[in-house]
């Protein structure tokens, strides 16, 4: 049974509310929720923290075995280099890891997305199997390693598995490479119900679901899973790729967006993550159905996936949240950076993401990150408020880019400067986990990955 956590009252000279900036800010917490926020208010009996708070940033997109594979996909190979040769190494790196090695870079990941200014993470979870893709005794044993590092770290988690059931649309057969991850709808939902509890030892977590994407099931297998899930997030891969596009148009006569809003009750509950190559029309669409886009502008760059045309999404009063995805490099604010970056390279304009006359860009991004993240995640964070999860970021206002500005422009340098060294503490829950930009238990969880990425890459 989890302890409850002590209460506490934090006193912040400046944080960032709902309602805007405020001095002289007390955050009462209570079992590792927020109870009140008062401004104005004294700092007798709370804990001083130094520096500005914002509220944790929810990282809605992660695959942490992948950090493993950072800077070792970057020299070409024999054709032109794409998605889909990437994809080809990535499957022979996963081919030897065990649960040890999954916890172990796992972990390490969540440390670094926690002194990155990520407070939680939504994990899509695809790698079931063992190496000859055989399910374990337990068939959450890797989702059980994912649980353990998220509470060796502090980081909230919602654990999503992945419905992987073929190798690409229509049903095809899964390929040698995929075989750690697929399941028929049966194994699945028992696969999810022993993830249920592989979480339950957690702090607040949560779980959903993820059919990896249209070319993984068929859509009968997609609505028996569906139909069996009838709560939690759902997040899918969605039309990432040209190719995945053109695929999907010769198997149905649609894109994968135009499919899903035709044949699926898109509403909320989705997550499209990626979403790169989608026309006006099925952008308004999205929005319209309450679901959103999660975007991994990093990772997005890094595969050459393209650009999401993000003005048109957001005029039609459409949500986003970003992730760290194949996690190359972990930075809240350098993720928010990349996505407003290429939408400035792509129409040649600039503060694309702000809407209105004198509108920070740096606030703007990160409130949408804010909103959009909490809903991807499906537990109650996102802001300083009564009822939310005690997460929040501190900000070092000695910082050389951040000493001499205020308000709005702490987000703006923040993000477009400073980025992750800007940060100073950062608390989940209630429960400080990064000081002085560190995560405290930084030299073990450190140590571990050493040992097994020598091992993995025979060093």
């Amino acid at each position: 049974m989890r302890a409850e956590s002590p209460a506490k009252r934090l006193f912040f000279a400046h944080a960032l509310l709902p309602g805007g900036w405020a001095r002289d800010v007390v955050v009462s917490i209570e079992n590792g929720v927020i109870a009140s926020v008062a401004d104005n208010a004294s700092s007798a009996g709370a804990e001083i923290i130094g520096g500005v708070a914002i509220p944790g940033l929810p990282n809605l997109h992660s695959h942490a075995f992948q950090r493993g594979m950072a800077g070792l996909t970057e020299t070409r190979g024999a054709t032109q280099d794409s998605f889909w040769t990437w994809r080809q190494l990535m499957y022979r790196f996963l081919d030897a890891l065990t649960p040890d090695d999954v916890e172990a870079i796992a972990g390490f990941a969540y440390a670094e997305m926690l002194e990155a200014g990520f407070t939680s993470v939504a994990e899509f979870h695809y790698l079931h199997h063992d190496e000859h893709g055989q399910p374990y005794a337990d068939l959450a044993e890797m989702a059980g390693c994912i649980a353990a590092a998220a509470s060796a770290t502090g980081i909230g988690l919602t654990l999503l598995p992945s419905f992987y059931n073929f190798g690409s649309f229509g049903g095809a057969a899964a390929l040698q490479g995929q075989r750690r991850f697929v399941n028929d709808p049966h194994r699945f939902l028992a696969l999810l119900e022993k993830s249920r509890a592989a979480i339950a030892g957690c702090d607040d977590a949560a779980i959903g679901i993820a059919p990896h994407s249209l070319r993984a099931i068929t859509p009968e297998t997609l609505k028996e899973v569906l139909a069996a899930s009838p709560q939690g997030p759902i997040h899918i891969h969605v039309a990432e790729q040209v190719k995945e596009v053109s695929d999907c148009v010769a198997w149905s006569g649609l894109t994968p967006a135009a499919w899903l809003l035709d044949h699926m009750p898109v509403d909320r509950r989705w997550v499209l993550i990626h979403a790169t190559h989608m026309t006006a029309e099925e952008a308004t669409g999205v929005a319209a159905s309450g679901a959103m886009i999660g975007l991994c502008p990093l990772t997005e760059a890094s595969l050459g996936d393209g650009i999401f045309e993000g003005p048109q999404f957001l005029e039609a009063g459409g949500s986003f949240g970003v992730g760290t995805d194949s996690n190359i490099e972990i930075t809240a604010p350098g993720e928010l950076k990349q996505l407003e970056y290429s939408q400035r390279l792509r129409y040649s304009i600039r503060n694309a993401v702000a809407r209105a006359p004198g509108e920070s860009t740096g606030r703007a991004l990160y409130e949408h990150a804010l909103a959009g993240g909490a809903q991807a995640v499906g537990r109650s964070v996102g802001s300083l408020a009564a009822g939310k999860r005690a997460d929040i970021v501190v900000l070092d206002t000695a910082h050389p880019d951040l000493a001499a500005v205020s308000g709005d422009r702490w987000l703006d340098a923040y993000t477009f400067v400073a980025g992750k060294s800007a940060i100073d503490s950062v608390w989940v829950g209630g429960k400080q986990v990064v000081e002085a930009g560190r995560h405290r238990q930084r030299p073990s969880i450190v140590a571990r990955y050493q040992r097994t990425m020598k091992r993995l890459v025979g060093l």
